[in-house]
């Protein structure tokens, strides 16, 4: 969604954005289920370029890896959602809850390579913003993209990769 949206946020059109996609996974040697498992198939040689969460470029720095991080000018921000269930132990799950949205909390994420929700704790130096930094919300939230775009029977950026001969299920 992040080469998608970049191409619609440069005027492409829809149809030229899918063409974008499809460019890059044409290129695109593996495609490990993780960002954690992409980062480790990168580093042991599979392809030349890997396009990975930010944190997990931090990672890689922060062990020594050979690599060069750049932050494109655009790309997406990920969120990533937590809650508490139902069956979670009271009040032990919503302290850690509140722990984690607490400034201590987000400065330990920013140790490990998480950039902080409260744009108080953003170091820039560590954390540089892209000039162009757009939300999934743009495109109807994560539920629509899902179906959309990922759905195996009718999404479009899983018909490229059916296209392409990618296995597009679980």
């Amino acid at each position: 969604m992040a080469v998608y949206g970049t191409l619609i946020h440069e005027g492409k059109s829809e149809a030229e954005a899918l063409e974008g996609v499809k460019a890059l996974l044409e290129k695109t040697v593996v495609q490990p289920g993780s960002g954690r498992d992409a980062l480790a198939a990168f580093t042991q040689g599979e392809g030349d370029v890997l396009l990975s969460y930010e944190n997990e470029a931090i990672k890689a720095e922060d062990e020594g890896e050979d690599v060069e991080y750049v932050i494109p000018p655009s790309t997406i921000q990920i969120e990533t959602p937590i809650a508490v269930t139902t069956e979670a132990p009271e009040p032990q799950a919503e302290d850690f809850l509140k722990f984690l949205w607490s400034n201590e909390g987000q400065e330990l994420w920013a140790e490990n390579g998480y950039r902080p929700v409260n744009p108080k704790l953003v170091d820039p130096k560590q954390f540089p913003t892209p000039k162009d930094l757009f939300k999934i919300d743009e495109f109807g939230g994560w539920s629509k993209v899902n179906d959309e775009f990922f759905d195996d029977e009718s999404g479009k950026v899983a018909a490229i990769e059916k296209e392409l001969g990618v296995s597009t299920s679980g």
